[in-house]
């Protein structure tokens, strides 16, 4: 909602822009209400932006009235994309404003899934409700035809915006089967987006686990517990996305990483035969098969180079499935400790819940008192090229990074800005350490091509779109939605 709100107050603005002279649009903008006419908040700050400091709406002049009014906003420039909560590749690339009504004012763009909008990356990352609301005051929707950035305050929509998600931003609190509290808020993407939960659930959690500041350091060891918090996908994505972007904005740093393995996910990247879904599994992911898994093994090991590139220790979590063997399980765990792992401990907690994850628990607790040598991956300092190239090479084994016209573009605009100090996020495919899918293991020797950089100014953060990557699904040949029916007694059946 908040989102394509803004999409449509865009839209809008540039309509009412092109069919009003200043008089009117500004007569409109700023109505009387009661015979009076007053400015609005974000009106205040959008003069104060101007330099016009004046407070009174009878007190412009035409000139002053001018500036105020024309946001100017250059059609070609918008980068922000309505969403929607579907699988829709048709909805990827449109054209808008066909109506007579809209007077042939057309223009092609196209939807992002609802997980991708800033505003779900705002969401999570912001540490108060005040910065939510400067978060999205900050909100870079397109350019002037002079070039200036055009922010969501400027449209006047921050303050909507934030009335919106001022419930959003308090986290869920509910309870695992056997009674342990779990924080659920948020969720953005961790291959289209930062793959996090919020902020503002860590800190309650850390708090709800004892480690208030007010308490002394007596009470705060005697009481303290521990908390773990998810990021998306494999270490190299939402892991990398965490510390880059999420702990800079944070301020929280954590003890340790856990990296969550399974046998047949390794022997996937080992070689094995495509797993598709709803289809029987092949027997080498069902039976004992040491050389797959070995050859797999050299996955976990560069997510785990790659998860002590930040001074962190690492320990390995062992998912066991049914059809795992003993065998099997110490193979992953030497190439685990040989890859510099404190650990890998394999946890039944999906048979046996909390009583199956105690060994790994304990691992944890241990690893976590661990001195460590906490760095981020670059310093926010450097050129967005650079920046994209040290992620691309370090973290994902590439050889080289190309970027392509369309992202040079964005980035030297970008820099012209002043955004060029912002940390990244990559958009890419989650079934492979490079941007194509199909190369298992642990590719080396590819060129990881940019198509595309989009600002993300209020989240605090730039963009890059790899290779193919869509920011909306499609729907396969079979859909789920196929299997789904309601029978007589109204009980929905195949969701599962």
């Amino acid at each position: 909602m908040a989102n394509n709100l803004l999409a449509a107050a865009i839209d809008t603005r540039i309509f009412h822009e092109n069919t009003q002279k200043d008089p009117a649009l500004y007569r409109r903008l700023v109505p009387a209400k009661k015979g009076k006419r007053t400015f609005t908040k974000s009106m205040l700050r959008r003069l104060g932006k101007l330099g016009i400091n004046k407070t009174e709406p009878n007190d412009l002049t035409p000139e002053e009235v001018s500036k105020f009014v024309r946001l100017d906003i250059d059609p070609d420039s918008i980068t922000w994309r309505r969403v929607v909560d579907c699988n829709d590749r048709f909805l990827r690339g449109i054209t808008i404003g066909e109506a007579p009504t809209e007077r042939g004012m057309t223009r092609k763009t196209g939807f992002d899934i609802s997980v991708a909008s800033e505003c779900m990356a705002i969401l999570a990352l912001a540490n108060s409700l005040s910065d939510l609301r400067e978060r999205l005051g900050r909100i870079v929707v397109a350019s002037s035809k002079a070039g200036v950035p055009i922010t969501c305050e400027d449209i006047g929509a921050a303050g909507a915006l934030t009335a919106l998600l001022v419930d959003a931003i308090k986290p869920t609190i509910m309870q695992t089967l056997e009674g342990t509290p779990v924080l659920i808020h948020a969720g953005p993407f961790a291959n289209i987006s930062i793959g996090a939960n919020s902020v503002l659930a860590d800190k309650i959690a850390l708090k709800l686990a004892g480690t208030d500041p007010n308490l002394s350091d007596e009470e705060t060891k005697s009481n303290q517990g521990y908390v773990i918090t998810e990021a998306g996908f494999d270490f190299t994505m939402g892991g990398e996305r965490f510390i880059n972007i999420k702990c800079r904005s944070s301020g929280l740093v954590p003890d340790v990483v856990v990296i969550v393995a399974t046998v047949r996910a390794l022997k996937v990247h080992g070689g094995g035969p495509e797993v598709k879904a709803g289809a029987p599994l092949a027997a080498a992911y069902t039976q004992e098969n040491i050389e797959l898994l070995e050859k797999g093994c050299a996955n976990l090991a560069k997510h785990i180079f790659n998860a002590k590139e930040y001074g962190l220790p690492v320990v390995v979590a062992i998912n066991k499935m049914t059809s795992d063997t003993d065998k099997e399980h110490e193979v992953i765990r030497e190439a685990s400790i040989k890859a510099g792992a404190i650990d890998a401990i394999v946890s039944n907690h999906w048979q046996e819940g909390g009583k199956g994850a105690v060994d790994l628990a304990r691992g944890i607790i241990e690893a976590s008192n661990l001195p460590k040598n906490f760095k981020f991956l670059y310093p926010t300092e450097s050129t967005i090229d650079e920046k994209i190239s040290t992620i691309a090479k370090v973290m994902y084994g590439a050889k080289d990074v190309e970027f392509l016209p369309e992202a040079q573009k964005k980035i030297d605009l970008y820099t012209k800005q002043g955004f060029g100090n912002l940390p990244i996020c990559i958009a890419k495919t989650q079934y492979s350490l490079s941007h194509d899918a199909a190369l298992k293991g642990v590719p080396t020797g590819f060129t990881f091509p940019i198509r595309d950089v989009r600002a993300s100014i209020g989240a605090g953060y730039l963009y890059a779109l790899a290779a193919e990557i869509q920011t909306i699904p499609g729907l396969p040949t079979h859909c789920g939605f196929m299997n789904v029916e309601v029978n007589d007694d109204g009980e929905i059946e195949g969701l599962f």
